[in-house]
């Protein structure tokens, strides 16, 4: 698999209301995503690719461009399979910050750990999801999943 991301674009009003830690986790996915990935679309496996992700219409959106952003392949999934683990994910993003607030290293120590099994389910489903269409690795996967809870945000 020789695909990858060269650029992350988000989409969604949704962004604008994250706190901080989701604000946070927003930033070092998408750095960490531009640094290193694993995304090969089913119609331009050897792409260098922009991504352009976003939630329309309850549906997840990849929008995936070329590096002059001109439209290669659109992916869309839809959202009904991660909400569940979004929301278990957002409530989990909640007790960490009350959990830092008031200091309770043990406490933070095991929310983190839930966050991580979380986002392993998230990153097995995303691969699911997107079998046939595109393939990634299971870190580009998991990094996908946190962007996602960051699109998906209530308003």
């Amino acid at each position: 698999m020789s695909g990858r991301l060269t650029r992350v674009v988000l989409d969604g009003e949704a962004l604008h209301r994250l706190s901080a830690l989701q604000e946070a986790d927003k930033a070092q996915a998408v750095t960490d995503l531009e640094g290193e990935n694993c995304f090969a679309p089913a119609a331009a496996p050897d792409l260098q690719s922009v991504l352009h992700l976003s939630v329309q219409e309850g549906r997840l959106v990849f929008d995936i461009r070329d590096a002059d952003d001109a439209p290669v392949a659109a992916v869309v999934l839809a959202m009904g399979p991660f909400k569940m683990l979004i929301k278990d994910y957002q409530m989990l993003l909640d007790s960490y910050a009350g959990a830092i607030a008031e200091g309770r290293e043990a406490k933070i120590q095991a929310i983190d750990m839930g966050r991580r099994g979380l986002h392993n389910e998230g990153a097995e489903l995303m691969r699911e999801r997107l079998a046939g269409k595109v393939e990634i690795d299971f870190a580009t996967a998991r990094r996908l999943f946190t962007l996602v809870c960051a699109l998906h945000q209530k308003l």
